[in-house]
Formats: C-alpha cells, sequence, structure tokens
C-alpha cells in the first residue's frame, strides 16, 4: 500500500512534469531527424516550394502587387510547411497507436501529461526550425524586414501559433481516423489553403464569388500578419483574426484530443 501510494505520488507531482516531458520530446524529435521522410516533409519540400514560386510565378505576381513576391510567398510557405509537417507527429501517433506503444507508456510511472506535452512541445521546435529554414532561403532571395527586429520577432510566432492549432486539428483527427483519410484531408486542406490565400495574390483578383472565402480564411489573416511584419501595412486587425481562428481551432479540439489520446493509450488493440 505504501509502495502503490509513493508510486501515484510521483506519478502525479508536478516536479516531474517537466523533465518527463523533455525526455519524452527528445525521443519524438530524434526519431523524426532519422526518417528520411520526415526531413523531406519539413524541410526539404518547403525550399523547394518556394523555389519554384520564385522561379516561375514571381515575377508575374510582383507585377500585380507591385512589391516582391517573396513578401507573400515566404508566408505561405512557412504556414504550410507548418499545416503539412503536423502530418508527421499524427502519423506517428497513429502507428504508436497501432503497435501498443501508447498503452504500454500508460501503465509506466510516468506523469499522465507528459505524453500530451511533449508532442506540442516537439511540434513547437519542428515549426521553429522549418520557418527558420524557409526564412533564410527567402533572405537569400531577397526578403527583408524592413519593420525593424521585433516585428521580425513577432513575425516568426505567427507560424508556430498557427502551425500548433493546425496541429491540435490534424492530432485530434489522427486519434478518431485511420492514416489514409488522415493523409487525404491534409492534402486536400493543405492545397485549398494554399491555393486560395493572400501568398499569391490579392483578394481582389479572385473571382468575386470566391473572395469572401479567400479573404477571411484563417491562412490569408496569418499570411496578412506576417507581410504587414516584414513590408509594412495592417498588423492589428490581421493580427487579431489570426489569434482568434488559432484559439478556436485549439479550443475546439483541446477536449476531443485528450479524450482520444486517452483511449488511445488505454483501450487494447483489436
Amino acid at each position: 500500500m505504501t509502495l502503490a501510494v509513493g508510486r501515484e505520488y510521483h506519478e502525479n507531482s508536478a516536479r516531474v512534469v517537466i523533465p518527463q516531458t523533455l525526455v519524452q520530446t527528445q525521443r519524438i524529435l530524434l526519431r523524426w531527424s532519422r526518417d528520411v521522410t520526415t526531413v523531406l516533409e519539413a524541410l526539404v519540400l518547403p525550399v523547394m516550394f518556394l523555389l519554384t514560386l520564385n522561379i516561375v510565378l514571381g515575377n508575374s505576381i510582383s507585377q500585380v502587387t507591385g512589391h516582391s513576391a517573396l513578401y507573400g510567398t515566404v508566408p505561405l510557405n512557412a504556414l504550410a510547411a507548418a499545416i503539412n509537417g503536423s502530418t508527421i507527429g499524427a502519423i506517428g501517433l497513429i502507428g504508436e497507436r497501432s503497435d501498443g506503444f501508447l498503452r504500454r507508456l500508460w501503465v509506466l510511472p510516468v506523469h499522465r501529461a507528459s505524453g500530451v506535452l511533449s508532442r506540442i512541445v516537439a511540434e513547437t521546435v519542428r515549426i521553429m526550425v522549418t520557418t527558420v529554414v524557409v526564412l533564410a532561403v527567402g533572405a537569400a532571395l531577397g526578403f527583408r524586414f524592413q519593420q525593424g527586429l521585433l516585428a521580425g520577432l513577432a513575425w516568426l510566432v505567427v507560424p508556430v501559433m498557427f502551425g500548433l492549432a493546425f496541429a491540435t486539428l490534424i492530432t485530434t483527427v489522427a486519434l478518431y481516423t485511420a492514416k489514409n483519410f488522415l493523409l487525404e484531408a491534409v492534402t486536400l486542406v493543405h492545397v485549398l489553403a494554399v491555393v486560395f490565400s493572400t501568398g499569391f495574390l490579392p483578394v481582389n483578383q479572385y473571382p468575386r464569388w470566391i473572395q469572401p472565402v479567400v479573404a477571411h480564411q484563417p491562412m490569408t489573416y496569418a499570411i496578412e500578419a506576417m507581410r504587414g511584419l516584414s513590408l509594412g501595412g495592417p498588423v492589428r486587425g490581421p493580427m487579431i483574426a489570426t489569434v482568434l481562428w488559432a484559439t478556436g481551432i485549439t479550443a475546439v479540439c483541446t477536449a476531443p484530443l485528450l479524450l482520444g489520446y486517452r483511449r488511445a493509450s488505454t483501450l487494447t488493440n483489436d
């Protein structure tokens, strides 16, 4: 009885949350770094897409917008990579659910919150690394922060906030669906969000019937906030809208995510 009580105390102690979260975060990051597909999805493909856009559409976009296309395509690629890269963690979670790893981890003397928190921290690191890589390539092509250092730091925060919200959504979907459905759904969302956003063209360049969708979808608000923080222009309105979108998505998905994670960790595989 004493041993059981002591074990329960240590498992639920706030003192063990941080070190156990860091250990599990390290495990996730190491697994991602050793997987070729993950590295391609997180780092190589966003860079290749940015270079392709700059070569093929850069001049055309610049003529329409009146400024370098990079102030739209660099934020676009950082945000798109945040969405697309979320499938990395989600697919890994599906695999851990299928092979029973989550269930085995659940019965170990570790804090229950460390599993979810480690995935949040790992996603934050992934998004930051991807954003910095995309930004570095954009800087080599001519992208510059014209609004100062603080605005540049705020620019880096937007993809993290945006990406964590969508990572929460995608992880929630992963806990309730199969791998194939997840990949198809994320691909569809990724393509639609990228194509119908102001990362390519201003809202008024789209057909009139689709303009309200383009203007008010979350990626457009995030791109406009990042454009304002780098090139200049409205920031407060787009940033507030981005925060509201991110907060709303996270709020809606938090309870299903926690319930789904608990279910995946405690149910016996069929």
